[in-house]
């Protein structure tokens, strides 16, 4: 048997056989398809490597154009810390391939000993992006060592077991992003430091005391969400499903998805691509039963029990523009009490979240209230950071060697020049940057080619009329872009911060291969694009990724262009985007329907918000479900009246009640507007399934608020129409909500025949959720006949139905009248135990109506025991909330 060798290249060695990239005693995480990239070029150091070879090589099972080989070797040189201009290790050719020209030898990996443990092979850091997107970071930080060491701060606790929140906040160009990645990117150097100092989780605190989870040299989980502008705030829990799939994707991430399936199975269901088939089958089944609350729950319990294994950072950035349920997520993350070795930090801009009246204001300042969150905000730069930052810009390495040309920098240019910057841009950073830019492309400041001190010319030299705004100094950048590069980037802008080459493609309307050598080529000038590694589509398409290096550079191209220039470019965009998702459009619903929109197809983008909707309705992120509905139904406005018009407003009525149900309760006015609106169309469109379920709503709506004669009707009216559809199932729906009406009007009989005619119909294999219902609501209807045997019998087979359903407010209802049945009964301990239980299941799901008679109920319960004081306040509350319901 050969013996296994490894490839040393210093400081590096790549160990193939365990697919292992380490500097020195650090590993580093690469992609599979960057890291064969690099065993085959290692392998033939010395030789030219085409680019078709590497793809006939790497990619022999998908067609793909050569430019996925630029962005694996743009990965390559950012883990290596290699220069395209000026390599050690891998070699350009242009238009032809790679040479790597390190020198290369090979050893043979030694043995361990007991007494020298084998290092592990677990990467020290996981998921983290290491190129930072504002352009003063590829020079150096300057001017935040204070806020870089709060944060190491914030590390520290996290990793001794005290979970952190922090808020990085900042104006637009303040360096928000650079500041955290510059913390990111330290880790791999400050985590061993601290977790020597870390002491050991104390027992009983959630973690396990075993020898393996007592070493703190597991590493770190770092993983990343990305807010977006356009559609994000509708995209329920867009930011962390991205961090999630992000290290899901990173070479053993195998415990990531073990500990997603096992504490967070609704959470992986959104990751169809992590999933087996039989999962996906099952999906939409356990989807439907998920809450709002079991969604907070699972993700807060899985990043816990990551957290045990190894301390876990999360970033959300540009939080302005987060969808509510992630504000949720990092609320609730924040108020357990539970140890976690957890940081989470978000980024957001303050003017944004105040103007937009965003929830995140609020929570900040609750959990800031409670100790729960801190916050660390960033102001301008000092005249002092710009003067560091020319110098370390210029190759000036201290006050007493800047030099240029015997000219001492330390004196008037250099101090002149950044009084200057300073003045003008406020100590903004990205102002900063791109000022200086701009006075280097004009001849103000030179530098010799090979990086050499610079020259500075003298104050007299500085121009008049420099931009005055950042975004005019963008302006000035792009004009000096040639027509085609700007072309380009306004196609990018449109496509969003983050985009495809293959999407770039769609709007130019040329071969992915030349968009991609364009995207390309304008990310090696790192002016405005960086490379974001490679987007796989479900039809097959496999194109490079990139983003642009700050939101502000794609608003101020997206805004050059006029409406008449957007329309088109967002339509191709849309319809490459369907076509690429094909059956999986529904992954970037959202998205669609903002191209859609803009794109002025007004039938497509309906279709997508009711798509989007629906997802967020089965994420219980009723909010953002309330944004798409309402989102679709401003779109309808400009569609022409037409059948297909009115059958998009019926489903986009009556998914807007169900929501407002969930968020206002069942007797909100807003309610019945929805209801009623869906309903007048439904007749217009005569007998359809969609009559009855607009019939439901709105009969829900009068029963709630006592109006109980227009409830009747419109119950039979439901009985009406579901016989004249003869479908068995809606008729079964029609029965079982005309029973409990005719029995609060004192028809008990006429109820109990309804309720027997739907438990036939509704079968336990097709409706079993109805089936317990009617069971409930009959045993409600034999009490009051007399017949308390039955109704006890009836109760407990609702009970135990809805048990095995899992179904939250089946399970509430079956309990809340079980707990009825006792109390009439006399059996005041049962009842009590039963409401208590619907209290818990309302509380945990945001059923208020339900938790308001249960809470009057238990008052009631407790004031038989005893307890009259307090009994008589809880029947009073539940009943104050009750009527607001």
């Amino acid at each position: 048997m050969q013996q296994e060798q490894y490839f040393i290249f210093r400081p590096f060695r790549l160990d193939v056989a365990n697919a292992r990239l380490w500097r020195r005693s650090q590993a580093i995480t690469l992609r599979p398809k960057t890291f064969a990239v690099l065993c085959h070029l290692v392998a033939r150091a010395g030789r030219l490597v085409t680019k078709k070879e590497l793809l006939d090589a790497i990619w022999s099972d998908a067609s793909v154009s050569d430019v996925v080989t630029v962005v694996c070797v743009q990965e390559l040189r950012e883990a290596l810390g290699d220069q395209l201009d000026a390599p050690q290790f891998i070699e350009t050719v242009s238009r032809r391939g790679y040479r790597f020209i390190a020198s290369v030898t090979t050893a043979t990996p030694p043995v361990p000993s007991p007494k020298s443990p084998v290092p592990s092979s677990r990467p020290k850091i996981r998921g983290l992006q290491s190129a930072v997107r504002n352009p003063q970071s590829a020079i150096g930080l300057v001017g935040r060592k204070a806020e870089l060491a709060e944060l190491d701060r914030y590390l520290e606790k996290a990793i001794s077991g005290e979970r952190q929140i922090v808020f990085v906040t900042g104006e637009l160009g303040i360096g928000k992003t650079t500041v955290v990645e510059a913390f990111l990117q330290s880790l791999e150097s400050r985590v061993p430091r601290l977790e020597s100092k870390a002491p050991s989780a104390p027992p009983g605190d959630g973690q396990t005391r075993d020898a393996r989870r007592q070493t703190r040299d597991a590493g770190m989980w770092i993983a990343r969400g990305q807010c977006i502008e356009h559609y994000g705030a509708s995209e329920a829990y867009l930011p962390v499903l991205e961090a999630l799939g992000r290290v899901c994707r990173q070479p053993g991430s195998e415990q990531v998805v073990e500990v997603l399936g096992r504490y967070a199975p609704t959470w992986l269901r959104q990751m169809p691509w992590l999933t087996r088939a039989v999962d996906l089958e099952a999906g939409p089944r356990k989807m439907s039963r998920a809450t709002r609350e079991q969604m907070l729950r699972e993700i807060t319990e899985a990043v816990e029990m990551l957290t045990v294994e190894q301390p876990l950072v999360l970033f959300f950035e540009d939080l302005q523009w987060s969808d509510y349920s992630t504000v949720d997520v990092i609320s609730f993350l924040a108020r357990r009490q539970e140890r976690a070795r957890l940081l989470v930090i978000g980024t957001y801009r303050p003017v944004q979240v105040v103007a937009r009246r965003h929830p995140l204001d609020i929570v900040k300042q609750e959990l800031q209230a409670h100790w729960q969150c801190g916050e660390i905000s960033l102001g301008f730069l000092t005249e002092a950071d710009v003067t560091s930052y020319l110098a370390v810009r210029f190759a000036a390495a201290s006050p007493e060697t800047r030099h240029a040309g015997g000219e001492d920098l330390s004196r008037a240019p250099v101090h002149s020049l950044a009084q200057v910057v300073h003045q003008r841009t406020d100590g903004n950073p990205l102002f900063m940057v791109n000022l200086v830019d701009y006075l280097v492309a004009q001849g103000v400041v030179a530098q010799g080619p090979s990086g050499e001190p610079c020259q500075v010319v003298s104050p007299q030299g500085i121009p008049v009329g420099l931009p005055e705004t950042l975004r005019q100094m963008i302006e000035k950048q792009i004009a000096r872009l040639s027509v085609a590069e700007q072309r380009v980037l306004e196609v990018a802008s449109v496509a969003g911060v983050a985009f495809s080459a293959a999407t770039v493609a769609a709007g130019l309307g040329e071969d992915v291969a030349q968009s991609e050598e364009r995207c390309a080529e304008l990310a090696r000038g790192s002016q405005f694009l960086r490379s974001w590694g490679v987007d796989e589509w479900p039809d097959g398409t496999v194109a490079g990724s990139y983003a642009f290096i700050h939101t502000l550079y794609q608003n101020v191209l997206y805004e050059r262009l006029t409406a008449g220039q957007r329309l088109p470019l967002h339509r191709r965009i849309g319809e490459r985007r369907e076509a690429g998702y094909g059956d999986r459009a529904k992954e970037i619903a959202g998205e669609l329907a903002v191209h859609f929109e803009q794109g002025r197809d007004y039938r497509r983008a309906v279709h997508y918000r009711q798509r989007a909707a629906k997802t967020a309705l089965q994420r219980c992120a009723y909010q953002e479900a309330i944004n798409h509905l309402n989102q679709g139904l401003e779109s309808l406005k400009v569609m022409a009246d037409t059948p297909e018009r009115l059958q998009h407003e019926i489903g986009l009525r009556i998914g807007l009640g169900l929501a407002l149900v969930a968020t206002k309760g069942y007797a909100a006015a807003e309610v019945e507007r929805s209801y009623s609106r869906a309903l007048e169309l439904c007749r217009q469109a005569e007998a359809t399934p969609q009559l009855v379920w607009a019939l439901w709503g709105l009969q829900g709506y009068y029963f709630v608020r006592g109006e109980l004669p227009t409830a009747r009707e419109l119950g039979e009216q439901m009985v009406e129409v579901a016989e004249r559809l003869q479908e068995p199932g809606l008729l079964g729906v029609a029965h079982a909500v005309l029973g409990p009406t005719l029995s609060a009007l004192g028809e008990p009989q006429r109820a109990w025949r309804h309720l027997e005619q739907g438990l036939a119909l509704c079968s336990l294999q097709t409706h079993a959720r109805l089936h317990a219902l009617c069971l409930s609501f009959g045993a409600r209807v034999r009490l009051t006949l007399g017949y308390a045997e039955q109704a006890a019998v009836l109760s407990q087979e609702a009970l135990r139905l809805a048990h095995e359903l899992e179904h939250p407010l089946t399970s509430v209802i079956t309990a809340f009248i079980g707990a009825l049945l006792h109390s009439v009964r006399g059996e005041v301990q049962v009842a009590q135990e039963l409401a208590e239980k619907a209290i818990a299941l309302s509380a945990e799901c945001a059923f208020v109506h339900w938790e308001a008679q249960a809470m009057a109920l238990r008052g009631w319960a407790l004031a038989r025991q005893g307890q009259g004081e307090v009994g008589i306040a809880q029947i009073r509350q539940g009943l104050e909330v009750y009527q607001e319901t």
